[in-house]
C-alpha cells in the first residue's frame, strides 16, 4: 500500500529536530572540550586577554589608586638624576634604595615618561600594558606544556583582585621583574639559553626574588651543557650585573653591593602574610631564619636528587660534557624545563622569611602548573581549584591573621606534597616501552 501523500516529508521533518539536537549536543561537547583540553589553551588565552583589556581599563578608571612605593621609587631614581651615584645616599619615603641597578634604569625611564612620576594615570596604563604582556608570556609557556585545563586560566586572570591591585593600583617593581623572568623562560623553551640567561640576569637586576629560580636554572644548564658549557652562560649573568652596576660600583662598590644585594635584610612583622601565627620574637629570631634556610636547601637537594634528575646515575654526572656521558641526554622537553624552574621558585617561596602582599606575584602565575602538572588522580580538580581559592583568600586578607597565614602554609604544604608524590624520578625513564607507559606527568606531551 502506497504511503499517504506527504508522509515521507513528515518523516524527513521528524528527523530534522533529532539532527539539530545531535548537532547542538556535539557543539556543547566541543565547548566542554575547549574548557578542559589543554590543546585549546591558545584559543581560551586569546579570549581572556581580550577580556583583561576591559577589566584592566575598568579597574584603572573606577578603583582608587593607593600610594605605597611609587613615590619612593621616583625619589630614589631622582637622586640619580641629580647626580648621586653612591647607593648609600639614595633613598625615598619608605627608606633606602635596596634594589639592583636594573631597577634604577627601568624606573628612571618611567620617571621621565610620567613627568617625573606625577602622571599616575599614565603609569597605571603602562603597568596595565605590562600586565597584558606578562599574561601573553605566561600563556605561551602553558601552551607549550599542555598540562593545565583552559578553564583554570580564568582564575589566573580575571578573578584575582590582589594581582590587579599589585600591577595597576600599587605600581610595585615586582611585576617588572617577573615579566622579564617569564621572557627568559620562553627563551629557555626555545633553546636560546644565552639570551635566556641575559634576560634572567636582567630580571635579577630589578629585584632579587628572581634568584629563587636560580637553583633550577643551574640544574638545567648543567644537564644541558655540563660544567664547562655552563660557565659561559653564568658569565653572561655575571657580566650583565657588572655592566649595569658599573657607575655605582665605581662610586662606592661596598655601598652598592651591601644595599642592592642585602640577603640579611630584616622584615617588619606587621607586613608578613605567611608567618602571622608566630610570636614576633620568633619571627625575628636568627635561629628561625637559619632553620628556614636549612629547610630551603634541604628541599632543593631532595628535589634535585629525586625529582629533577633524569637518570639513575649520580648527580655529579651532570658535571661531565654531555657528549662524554654514558648515555648522551635528549633535549629537554618544555615540561622538564618548566617543572624544574617553577618548583625551584615555589620551594623558595615556601621557605621565605616573610612574604609581603606584593610578593604574591612571585609565584601566582606558576600555581596552575604546579597544581595540574601531576596526574588528576593525585589531587582532584575540585580540590585544586579550592586550593587556588584559599591561596587567593589568604593573600586578600588584610591585615593577615592567624587563620589566613596558617591556611596559606597548609595550601603550600599540600602542593609541595603532591609535587613530591605525584612525580617520580627519573623524569624520562630509559627502560623498555612497557616501563615507559608509567612515565609520570613530566613526560613530554607536545
Amino acid at each position: 500500500m502506497a504511503p499517504a501523500p506527504g508522509s515521507g516529508l513528515r518523516r524527513k521533518g521528524a528527523a530534522g529536530p533529532g539532527s539539530l539536537r545531535q548537532g547542538l549536543r556535539r557543539a556543547w561537547q566541543e565547548k566542554h572540550r575547549v574548557l578542559l583540553a589543554p590543546q585549546y589553551t591558545g584559543l581560551v588565552a586569546a579570549w581572556l586577554c581580550l577580556a583583561e583589556v576591559g577589566v584592566t581599563h575598568w579597574v584603572i578608571q573606577r578603583v582608587a589608586y593607593t600610594e605605597i612605593d611609587w613615590k619612593a621609587y621616583m625619589d630614589e631614581v631622582e637622586g640619580v638624576v641629580n647626580g648621586t651615584l653612591d647607593y648609600t645616599q639614595l633613598k625615598g619615603d619608605t627608606g633606602p634604595l635596596v634594589y639592583p641597578a636594573g631597577f634604577v634604569y627601568i624606573f628612571l625611564g618611567l620617571y621621565y615618561i610620567t613627568n617625573r612620576g606625577t602622571n599616575i594615570r599614565l603609569a597605571q596604563y603602562l603597568f596595565g600594558a605590562l600586565y597584558l604582556v606578562t599574561l601573553l608570556l605566561v600563556f605561551r609557556i602553558y601552551s607549550r606544556t599542555r598540562k593545565v585545563p583552559p578553564y583554570v586560566f580564568f582564575f589566573m586572570c580575571c578573578a584575582s583582585y590582589r594581582i590587579h591591585s599589585i600591577y595597576i593600583l600599587r605600581l610595585f617593581n615586582d611585576p617588572v621583574a617577573m615579566a622579564i623572568l617569564f621572557l627568559a623562560v620562553n627563551l629557555f623553551l626555545e633553546e636560546r639559553w644565552s639570551w635566556g640567561c641575559f634576560f634572567f640576569s636582567l630580571a635579577v637586576s630589578v629585584k632579587m626574588n628572581v634568584l629563587l629560580f636560580a637553583p633550577g636554572l643551574l640544574f638545567l644548564l648543567l644537564w644541558r651543557f655540563g660544567l664547562l658549557g655552563t660557565i659561559p652562560k653564568l658569565s653572561i649573568c655575571a657580566l650583565l650585573q657588572v655592566v649595569l652596576g658599573l657607575p655605582f660600583l665605581l662610586e662606592n662598590p661596598v655601598g652598592y653591593m651591601t644595599r642592592s644585594f642585602d640577603l640579611g635584610r630584616q622584615f617588619l612583622f606587621k607586613w608578613t602574610v605567611n608567618w602571622r601565627f608566630l610570636p614576633e620574637e620568633v619571627f625575628q629570631h636568627r635561629a628561625f631564619h637559619l632553620a628556614l634556610l636549612a629547610a630551603h636547601l634541604g628541599a632543593l637537594g631532595l628535589f634535585a636528587l629525586h625529582r629533577w634528575h633524569r637518570s639513575e646515575r649520580s648527580l655529579l654526572s651532570l658535571l661531565k660534557d654531555p657528549a662524554e656521558r654514558k648515555s648522551p641526554p635528549q633535549p629537554l622537553t618544555a615540561n622538564q624545563v618548566v617543572f624544574v624552574l617553577f618548583t625551584s621558585n615555589f620551594i623558595g617561596v615556601c621557605c621565605s622569611r616573610s612574604l609581603h602582599y606584593q610578593f604574591y606575584v612571585w609565584y601566582f602565575h606558576t600555581l596552575p602548573y604546579l597544581l595540574w602538572c601531576t596526574p588528576a588522580g593525585k589531587l582532584s580538580h575540585l580540590l585544586r581549584v579550592l586550593i587556588l581559592g584559599l591561596i587567593e583568600l589568604s593573600w586578600n586578607t588584610y591585615p593577615s591573621t592567624l587563620c589566613s597565614s596558617a591556611s596559606l602554609h597548609l595550601c603550600h604544604g599540600i602542593i609541595l606534597l603532591q609535587l613530591w608524590y605525584g612525580t617520580t624520578a627519573p623524569l624520562e625513564p630509559q627502560g623498555p616501552p612497557a616501563a615507559q607507559k608509567t612515565t609520570p606527568s613530566l613526560k613530554k606531551t607536545e
